[in-house]
């Protein structure tokens, strides 16, 4: 910071006012902002060379139906799927979600889903 005949100037980045510090509102079209803090008015060079630019980047529209094509035998699972056997149908796979509804220190509820029967289960961990 350095100090002229009691003005205080701050060296500073673009996109911030040089005599308080303070963070410039968005350039307008138009030109000229003010300072939220000292009121002072800047023009474009206060933003240097802060040009935005933006790159969007879109899925193919057969990125998806490889996430489609499943085996037969399979039923789509509910969630991420473990290796648990369901008791009803002995299948081996169950896919599972967890919440926490008892209190904080306590654990949480884990919902089991059968990936063949949908026979459902819950276990308090």
């Amino acid at each position: 910071m350095e100090q002229k005949n009691d003005t205080v100037s701050f060296i500073s980045t673009p996109g911030f006012c040089s005599d308080c510090g303070s963070i410039l509102p968005l350039l307008r079209d138009i030109g000229g902002v003010k300072c939220y803090a000292c009121k002072r008015e800047w023009g474009p060079e206060a933003f240097g060379d802060m040009a935005m630019t933006y790159t969007i980047h879109f899925n193919s529209k057969n990125v998806y139906d490889s996430m489609k094509q499943k085996d037969e035998d399979e039923e789509e699972a509910e969630g991420p799927v473990v290796e648990r056997k369901c008791p009803q149908c002995q299948n081996d796979k169950m896919s599972y979600a967890t919440l926490q509804l008892r209190s904080a220190d306590e654990g949480q509820t884990v919902f089991y889903t059968c990936t063949k029967c949908k026979f459902k289960e819950t276990e308090n961990s």
